[in-house]
């Protein structure tokens, strides 16, 4: 059987654990390229894609018809999710993520070769976003389910944060490179960039030396294999609480798509203000992700989740109250650190508690009651904006997180009760 858990050299086991450590792991530093190469490569797809069709649309209205159909052709990645999680279980983990990201490739590749012969098409984007969206969520649990393969357990907690204030400070950085892109050579060049980006996510992962084999061997999908997984999920005594948590304050909050509605309803402000407020949300994001690093000897995981969570429910209050638009970015930014903060404990809290054989499962169970959240959250949320307006809806949604918390805090006891610290002497609470 492949070893399947990463060791530390007994000179380093003592030594404090720094923002950097992960990266002192040569198998971490290439699973960390592959995935901040693919978000890149990603954003950088997606950005000019919707560009792209806003300057080619017969009008501002068709334009806005079409980018928010580019946005429900995504929700049919959301059964990939739970697929590619078994598929994590059952396959050779850095073979699926090598194939998924060969997929995107691909596509990148076919759309600048359209976009250079001045034959792109609409439809050519709405085909590429829907393809390369059910291959990303069919290798998007491989990722997180390598880790503990790359990393030594105590290192966990500095993985899962290093990987996430990556691709947060990406989130700020890759707009910043398609503007230049973009507004100089053009789509075509773009295209070809995100292209070259992407070959790294797919080479990356088969340097590797970890195994990527399942535990007892590669085996099939079967149905026994997914209810084994949901049987799980639901039986434990955290994850259900984690996921519930997340689902119940996302849907009545999830503002990020929503940012051009806040500009005008609560600030009056044109695209600047959407941009500025997208900045701030980022900046405070990548900020949390940092926050993070310092919070490996406070024991109670669970309990940081649920803080981090009260915290965001209470600037969703302040969020509607406010008029003031550079309060509005402070309270922004504020929301993207507890966010960021919130979310890598979650991710952290599945590493630790989930057997390797069943991590993929896990995670894209976690996967998939993320994006199910946003998705209807963002349908919650521009509805109620519309009916109510844009403060009265963050005012409602922040009522709403408070209960969730609550709730959870009382009803789901494993969530705040859940103990680990990455020293080496403390011992973690079983799940």
């Amino acid at each position: 059987m492949p070893k399947t858990t990463a060791t530390e050299p007994a000179d380093q086991s003592r030594r404090p654990i720094r923002p950097w450590s992960s990266f002192l792991f040569l198998d971490f530093s290439l699973l960390w390229l592959s995935g901040i190469t693919m978000m890149i490569a990603m954003r950088l797809r997606m950005i000019t894609s919707g560009q792209w069709i806003f300057d080619n649309a017969s009008s501002d209205a068709a334009a806005a018809a079409l980018l928010g159909g580019l946005g429900a052709v995504q929700l049919i990645q959301m059964p990939a999710v739970i697929y590619g999680g078994a598929l994590a279980d059952v396959i050779d983990r850095k073979k699926l993520m090598a194939m998924t990201q060969t997929a995107s490739l691909i596509s990148l590749a076919v759309l600048t070769v359209l976009s250079f012969t001045d034959v792109l098409a609409i439809w050519h984007i709405f085909v590429v976003t829907g393809l390369v969206g059910i291959f990303n969520m069919l290798g998007n649990s491989a990722r997180p389910a390598m880790l503990p393969r790359v990393l030594p357990r105590r290192y966990l907690t500095n993985g899962v944060t290093v990987q996430t204030a990556s691709f947060q400070v990406a989130s700020i950085g890759a707009p910043l490179v398609w503007g230049a892109l973009y507004t100089g050579p053009g789509a075509s060049i773009t295209f070809m960039v995100a292209a070259i980006i992407a070959s790294f996510s797919v080479m990356a992962p088969l340097l590797i030396r970890a195994s990527g084999q399942p535990e007892g061997g590669s085996r099939r999908v079967t149905l026994a294999s997914l209810k084994e997984g949901f049987t799980f999920v639901r039986s434990h005594r955290i994850l259900p609480g984690l996921y519930l948590l997340d689902v119940g304050v996302t849907i009545v909050s999830f503002y990020r798509e929503l940012f051009p509605v806040f500009s005008e309803g609560l600030y009056g402000k044109g695209p600047e203000g959407t941009a500025a407020l997208n900045s701030a949300n980022a900046a405070g994001g990548a900020a949390g992700s940092f926050v993070v690093f310092f919070t490996g000897r406070w024991k109670y995981k669970g309990r940081i989740v649920l803080v981090a969570t009260l915290a965001y429910a209470l600037l969703l209050f302040a969020f509607g109250w406010n008029d003031i638009f550079w309060l509005g970015l402070v309270i922004v930014g504020s929301l993207g650190l507890v966010d960021a903060i919130g979310m890598t404990m979650r991710q952290t809290v599945v590493q630790l508690t989930t057997p390797d054989a069943l991590l993929g499962r896990a995670s894209s169970a976690h996967s998939f009651s993320a994006m199910g959240a946003n998705h209807l959250g963002q349908l919650e949320v521009g509805l109620m904006a519309g009916l109510i307006g844009a403060g009265p809806t963050m005012i409602l949604g922040g009522a709403v997180s408070v209960v969730v918390v609550g709730l959870i805090w009382w009803l789901v006891p494993g969530v705040r009760k859940y103990r680990y610290t990455d020293s080496p002497s403390d011992a973690e609470e079983p799940p």
